[in-house]
């Protein structure tokens, strides 16, 4: 409730504002065409001060509208939809401030309840002061209506001439859409490479033991020497194991699959090897998709959380706000993560690949705060 009516104040600021800039946009605008007219400058373009003066104008305009109607706009370019822009916006702020005195009207009748008993000494019909309140009330309610859309159209209009074109929005898209496809193939790479890594490092290392072991086994003469080496290449066996689970493991978590998002966070919590507050938030379980990319951004934050920053707790949450899964992980360590190192450079390209947003805040004395929006539409 606080929320709202803050965002209708706002509204309402930014409509008064913008009624008391029409005189000073309809001077302009009548002036600025006489002198076009007059002089035929329009060809001269950004030589003309009119169009000096229409660019300064409409981006009184764009600050106006992203301070109180939170559009964001890029600056003014353009010099004729600058002044196209002021020749329709005048419009709006003139009718805007007929609404607001129609509101200031309504507020009048609305309390002559509370203020008409005391200036009108004589009154004979009470129920005709009450009526006037009743309509006052409504004239009131019809006009706070209007000053909400005048709001919404002022900000509309100021998008249709001050931002974008749907080209220019167009080429930003395809531009995202380039650098999020090659951030995904050169995620995977990353994937491959690591596992490659893993297994050579790990796996491969603990099969080469366990053929030495089972070799001098088979080679050994003394029955009593040989049981130990099978011991040892038993021990090297589970060993192999475990670590070819955690390879398969860091792939793809089968958890997701047989027990959600929670359950395999759960995991994760128990195999950090330090303290793990997880919190998940989520009235019905995302796609398999968002499921696999927030899994994977706990879990590596959770592993650097672990491994370099010397923190002693995490906290994770996962909730739904809105269209988004909102992934949020916090940990009490050193700070100082690099998001452009190999571990956060990959989940903010997995990220990107759904159209997310990848934030990571950590400071040189921490907190590192690491958050990952999904849309789940």
């Amino acid at each position: 409730m606080r929320m709202l009516l803050g965002r209708w104040l706002r509204v309402v600021l930014g409509v008064v504002l913008g009624s008391l800039a029409a005189p000073v946009e309809l001077a302009f605008v009548v002036m600025g065409g006489l002198w076009l007219l007059a002089t035929l400058v329009q060809r001269a373009g950004a030589e003309s001060p009119v169009f000096r003066g229409a660019r300064w104008l409409a981006e009184a305009g764009r600050r106006r509208a992203a301070t109180w109607y939170g559009a964001e706009l890029d600056v003014p370019r353009a010099d004729r939809s600058a002044f196209a822009y002021l020749s329709l916006r005048w419009v709006l702020g003139a009718f805007s401030g007929a609404v607001l005195l129609v509101a200031l009207v309504g507020a009048g009748y609305a309390s002559f309840l509370v203020w008409g008993w005391f200036v009108l000494s004589d009154i004979s019909h009470p129920g005709d002061v009450l009526l006037s309140a009743l309509g006052g009330l409504f004239l009131l309610f019809l006009a706070v209506q209007g000053v909400y859309g005048i709001g919404l159209l002022d900000a509309q209009l100021a998008k249709r001439f001050l931002g974008p074109s749907d080209r220019e929005l167009l080429k930003v898209r395809i531009g995202e859409l380039s650098a999020s496809r090659a951030g995904v193939v050169e995620a995977v790479h990353d994937e491959r490479r690591r596992i490659e890594r893993d297994l050579h490092d790990g796996v491969q290392q603990r099969l080469v033991a366990l053929g030495m072991l089972l070799g001098r086994s088979r080679r050994t003469s003394d029955p009593e020497k040989a049981g130990k080496l099978l011991i040892q290449a038993h021990e090297e066996t589970q060993r192999a194991l475990t670590e070819l689970r955690e390879v398969a493991w860091r792939v793809f978590p089968a958890a997701l699959d047989e027990g959600g998002l929670a359950e395999a966070l759960e995991t994760v919590a128990e195999r950090a090897g330090i303290p793990v507050h997880l919190t998940c938030e989520l009235p019905r379980e995302p796609t398999t998709v968002i499921q696999t990319v927030a899994y994977f951004v706990v879990a590596e934050a959770v592993t650097n959380a672990a491994k370099h920053s010397g923190a002693t707790l995490v906290t994770v949450r996962v909730m739904r706000q809105g269209s988004m899964v909102v992934v949020r992980i916090e940990d009490n360590g050193s700070g100082g993560a690099d998001p452009t190192g190999g571990g956060l450079l990959g989940l903010a390209r997995r990220v990107a690949a759904l159209d997310g947003r990848f934030t990571v805040d950590s400071p040189a004395a921490g907190p590192t705060i690491i958050i990952a929006e999904l849309p789940c539409g």
